[in-house]
């Protein structure tokens, strides 16, 4: 049952709208915790109550739209809004429940419903929070698909187990270290089974799961994974054998378990050969990359230490011609030679000299201690980088070796040459 539901004003275009005569047949099921007994009487009292608050949107409509094969009882419509309000959190507030009969372009009469609440809180006069209504509504849809076991549409299906043919390789290390968890494994079967109508249509879906339909040894359905862990279909889909039987229809076509878990295993091999491929791309471009990173680097390391060489000639040129200003000539240099002043100007100069000299030593050293630094930082990346590459190619392969060798031991064909 396909669940649509939207907040908005306009009471009155609303009631208009669900009253119309454009159906067969129109029924106010139900007006619930409102004065009025009519819509239009109901949503102006929603409106007026709206008017205490900062609500625009005082209203929330749902509409039900059950599949075209479904008989649906009115018990079942109420069902589902019952749902649908726990979820919304609605549950208390005043609603209407309309009935819509009409036929439809096939010439067949259906029926879908159309549900209404105030969303105006009466106890503290502010609206109720319509947070992910979208998302909490496809739930409900998809928990009423399965309960009538009517064939769901496939957006509705959970996307938690993915398609192992298209696992990233942080997806397949995921997939190992949480294995399949039983809760998130049974609604899987239940979503391939819902989307299905036919043996052909439930296959295709396991196998977009990673796993692959066969005939168990007991004449049983069964679905077997990459490593060769066989599922009974009964079982997991929460359906009677005769319902999956009368589905499914003959198991002359399918593989065995063997044959099943060698191509469920193959299909995750192929991956993982493509993974190796891709982890020898990354670590040949990543080689690449670090060559051009360090061929840049010392490019810029060799500039900095040529400005800094030039930096520090043309400052120790215009330091020496300062302290050379400081020597007085002529009269009043004999006057300074005569004084002392100027022996005194001489060791004053030369202090600021060494000073200079020990200053750009420093400077010297910082560079080369910092352009060290990049290098090994530079190289312990790549080290790094080369190191996880190695162990990803490790892993992969050794991954893709043991499910080979698993799928060929794991499930020995029966041996049929001693039948009595």
């Amino acid at each position: 049952m396909i669940l649509v539901g939207n907040q908005r004003g306009g009471g009155k275009d609303l009631a208009r709208h669900l009253m119309k005569d454009e159906n067969e047949h129109v029924v106010v099921h139900e007006v619930r915790g409102f004065a009025a007994a009519d819509l239009d009487g109901a949503f102006q009292e929603s409106y007026a109550m709206s008017r205490a608050t900062n609500c625009k949107q005082h209203l929330y409509s749902l509409s039900l739209n059950p599949p075209k094969e479904a008989s649906v009882s009115v018990g079942d419509f109420e069902d589902a809004v019952g749902r649908a309000e726990a979820d919304l959190g609605l549950t208390g507030q005043p609603r209407a429940i309309i009935f819509h009969e009409k036929i439809g372009t096939d010439g067949e009469l259906r029926r879908h419903a159309h549900a209404v609440w105030c969303r105006i809180n009466a106890d503290e006069m502010k609206a109720v929070q319509m947070s992910f209504d979208k998302r909490k509504l496809n739930e409900v849809s998809r928990d009423l698909y399965l309960q009538h076991g009517w064939t769901m549409p496939r957006g509705f299906v959970k996307s938690e187990m993915r398609d192992p043919s298209t696992y990233s390789l942080a997806e397949w290390q995921q997939a190992k270290r949480t294995g399949n968890d039983p809760k998130e494994l049974k609604t899987m079967f239940q979503d391939c089974w819902a989307i299905s109508d036919s043996k052909q249509a439930f296959s295709a879906a396991l196998r977009e799961r990673g796993f692959v339909l066969a005939q168990g040894d007991r004449r049983g359905y069964v679905a077997v994974d990459h490593s060769g862990e066989v599922h009974a279909i009964a079982k997991w889909t929460g359906q009677k054998t005769k319902a999956v039987r009368d589905r499914l229809g003959t198991q002359s076509e399918l593989p065995s378990i063997k044959q099943a878990h060698e191509q469920a295993a193959k299909i995750l091999t192929n991956r993982l050969h493509d993974l190796r491929k891709e982890e020898q791309r990354i670590a040949a471009h990543g080689r690449q990359q670090s060559r051009d990173i360090k061929a840049k680097q010392e490019a810029r390391q060799h500039q900095e230490r040529v400005e800094i060489e030039l930096l520090h000639k043309l400052r120790r040129e215009r330091e020496s011609r300062e302290r050379v200003s400081r020597v007085r000539t002529g009269f009043w240099g004999l006057v300074d030679r005569i004084s002392g002043r100027r022996r005194k100007i001489a060791a004053e100069n030369r202090e600021a000299e060494l000073r200079a000299e020990a200053r750009d030593d420093q400077e010297q050293r910082e560079l080369h201690k910092r352009q060290e630094a990049e290098q090994q930082r530079a190289t312990f990346k790549f080290h790094e980088f080369r190191a996880r590459r190695t162990a990803n190619l490790k892993e992969l392969r050794d991954d893709q070796r043991s499910l080979t060798q698993e799928a060929k031991t794991r499930h020995p064909e029966p041996d049929k040459s001693f039948r009595t």
